[in-house]
């Protein structure tokens, strides 16, 4: 999407943007920055370049009664790449936030319920797409980018790509996950992608060139589990 903003600014957005990509940030992480730095702008006129504490402390402060903490945090996190790497500036803002520390045990699926989600998931992709999610231990970014060449059946594993960290890793392939994604494969047959986009239908499931659209996995997902009365927040199975 083409933004149009005022000078000074429009020239540094284009600059943030840049450098963000040459310090390697994934595209969600420039995304997310640059996101919070237009706020910011927005809110600012546009005049963001000498921002004092006061200003910042006032900014912050409203975001978190109209939004939320992890709102703050991608807006503050943007400033700072802004001031630091765009601006060659000190930022104003050290310490001037500490977010509340929150502990929580993740929720375990158990295979059960994993039955449970894949029986009332009527949409074919969807119900792959959770089994495998679950029963290989992937984060939702990970199987979605999944792609065929990804899939060693020789040595009986998936090569994760760009997971947490930035870092690729090696999951063990459970002999029914090979088979599931086999003829999964056979329905839509892409030749690069575990699970195409959904956008153009089956028809169009061979040749799409990105992948299923994150929103709509989630939304699917949140459906099934209000359906099956399952309220835990799912991460992981047993």
């Amino acid at each position: 999407m083409k933004h149009e903003f005022p000078q000074p600014f429009a020239r540094h957005y284009e600059t943030l943007l840049k450098r963000l990509k040459l310090r390697g940030m994934r595209p969600k992480t420039v995304e997310s920055y640059s996101h919070g730095v237009r706020r910011a702008a927005a809110h600012f006129d546009y005049l963001i370049d000498d921002l004092s504490r006061d200003q910042l402390t006032d900014y912050f402060a409203q975001i978190l009664e109209k939004l939320s903490w992890s709102t703050l945090k991608h807006d503050l996190y943007g400033l700072q790449f802004y001031y630091a790497y765009v601006l060659d500036k000190p930022w104003p803002g050290a310490d001037l936030t500490k977010a509340p520390k929150v502990s929580r045990l993740p929720d375990i699926v158990t295979t059960r319920q994993l039955q449970q989600i894949v029986d009332a998931t009527r949409v074919l992709s969807y119900k792959v797409f959770f089994f495998i999610l679950y029963s290989m231990g992937l984060r939702l970014e990970e199987g979605l980018q999944l792609r065929v060449g990804d899939i060693d059946a020789d040595r009986m594993r998936v090569h994760v790509r760009d997971a947490k960290g930035n870092r690729d890793r090696l999951v063990p392939l459970p002999a029914n996950a090979l088979n599931v994604l086999r003829e999964f494969w056979k329905v839509h047959r892409n030749p690069t992608l575990m699970f195409p986009s959904r956008q153009k239908g089956l028809k169009g499931a061979s040749s799409a060139t990105t992948h299923m659209d994150r929103g709509g996995v989630q939304q699917a997902l949140r459906q099934v589990t209000a359906d099956i009365g399952l309220k835990k927040e799912l991460r992981r199975i047993a």
